[in-house]
């Protein structure tokens, strides 16, 4: 299952909560079949305590099918309820993960406005709803639980009966059978009991095996390696990307996204990428990932098509530096050098043209945005996207990144920036505009504010000045 949830595709992440996940993860692969050998422990005696009472009361014999269709009648109406009530206490579980874990991770923010009650009430309000399925859970095990205490006691008084007939019709029934029928008429009802309850949670609990079976069926992204379509091993040599008439969706059922993309970047190239929100810059990205697959068109590296390569191949040729930097759990080392591929002579020049200083135990988001530019140095690819990577940063250390991006660490990368900040991208050598998934204007700075068009409202919107000649 965790194998199957991996390769999911992104889709896949943006439709499940997060707390559905962590549920099935917790309480649905704990040892749920453990109750089944409890269950064998009690079919013996049961069948041996009708066996003795049979022999020693013959008449006992023509209740015994009654008295098993009425207990599985009991149990099957039971169960009916019980696995309705099972499902709702799973699926209102769910949220309870999903708040809980929302609220840690932003407890800061929560804090600095005030909303700690509100908080506190929506995850109560998320516990009330878990028990309202839960509590009548309890209330359907007393319910099963007089019926058969009734029922039991039915057939000690039936042994009873048929004992006393016995005797009194001067019949072979020793006194000591008398005793001993007895003796086990009473533990019958506690093993047949125990039987139906064991055998209902079992029924129940096949649930959890149920939902595990779901996840391990979701559907993967594509293989992570095309043996018969590997690319060479120095691919891609030179970084240059194309887009041809691409379009792409989220989903099937969505619309498309991106829309005809028709770019040619070249090598060394440094592009930027901007345009109002939902403008398309991020799927832009993703797009080169195969995150998202294409609906339309293809993507070419150094004329291989990305879509007919595998994923692994893909995506250890390409270098990104997110808007939320990705760091480890480890040292400075580990996070630069994961695979421990680099000396410490290239680690340090890394952190020397990334970083400026490293203060206290914990990275700031800057530092950390900064640890990712270092580490993307060590990558050999050539080609390096910034996906809204200063989205999270001040100004200052917006700078020092555009900065290193124009050493001789990145002369010979192709750099993708997709950006926010007009003052991010505006000494880039070409500008890509996006409107509404589409291109709507590629040129370099200087011509594109000539133009008037979308990126020239852009520029003023944020108060620059660049020459127009």
């Amino acid at each position: 299952m965790a194998l199957a949830i991996i390769k999911s595709p992104m889709s896949f992440f943006e439709t499940t909560p997060t707390g559905r996940i962590l549920n099935r993860f917790s309480k649905y692969v704990s040892p749920k079949l453990s109750s089944l050998a409890p269950i064998f422990l009690c079919i013996f005696p049961a069948i041996f305590t009708l066996f003795i009472i049979s022999a020693g009361t013959p008449l006992f014999m023509i209740l015994i099918i009654p008295l098993l269709g009425l207990y599985l009648y009991m149990q099957r109406y039971y169960l009916r309820t019980k696995r309705i009530l099972k499902r709702l206490d799973s699926v209102s579980r769910s949220p309870i993960y999903a708040h809980f874990q929302e609220s840690l991770g932003g407890v800061a923010t929560i804090r600095a406005f005030g909303q700690q009650e509100r908080f506190d009430l929506k995850h109560e309000r998320h516990v009330d709803a878990n028990l309202r399925a839960y509590i009548p859970s309890i209330n359907a095990n007393r319910w099963l639980g007089v019926r058969l205490e009734f029922i039991g006691s039915v057939v000690i008084l039936s042994a009873a009966g048929f004992a006393v007939h016995g005797v009194s019709t001067g019949s072979s029934l020793s006194s000591a059978m008398v005793g001993l029928t007895m003796s086990y008429a009473l533990q019958i009802t506690q093993s047949l009991n125990s039987l139906v309850r064991l055998s209902g949670e079992v029924e129940t609990n096949i649930l959890s095996v149920e939902r595990v079976l779901e996840y391990t069926k979701l559907p993967s992204e594509a293989p992570d390696i095309i043996h018969a379509y590997r690319p060479a091993a120095i691919w891609p040599a030179y970084g240059a990307v194309q887009y041809l008439d691409y379009s792409a969706r989220y989903r099937q059922e969505l619309d498309m996204v991106l829309k005809h993309i028709n770019l040619d970047i070249q090598p060394g190239e440094k592009i930027g990428v901007v345009g109002r929100t939902g403008a398309g810059k991020s799927s832009l990205a993703l797009s080169l990932f195969r995150i998202m697959e294409p609906a339309e068109g293809s993507i070419n590296i150094d004329n291989v098509d990305t879509s007919s390569i595998g994923l692994l191949d893909l995506r250890e040729k390409l270098t990104i530096i997110p808007q939320d930097a990705a760091l480890f759990e480890g040292t400075i080392r580990s996070n630069l050098d994961p695979t421990v591929v680099h000396d410490d002579t290239e680690l340090w020049n890394a952190l020397v043209a990334a970083l400026t200083q490293l203060a206290g135990s914990n990275l700031s988001q800057g530092q950390k945005q900064l640890v990712s530019l270092a580490r993307a140095m060590l990558r050999p690819s050539p080609i390096l996207v910034l996906d809204e990577a200063t989205a999270a940063v001040d100004i200052e250390t917006d700078k020092l990144l555009h900065k290193t991006l124009h050493t001789k660490f990145f002369d010979n990368r192709t750099v993708i920036t997709i950006a926010h900040r007009i003052s991010s991208i505006i000494h880039s050598d070409r500008i890509v505009v996006l409107a509404q998934g589409e291109v709507a204007e590629c040129d370099t700075p200087a011509a594109l504010m000539a133009r008037k068009g979308l990126f020239y409202e852009l520029v003023k919107e944020a108060g620059l000045q660049i020459n127009e000649a």
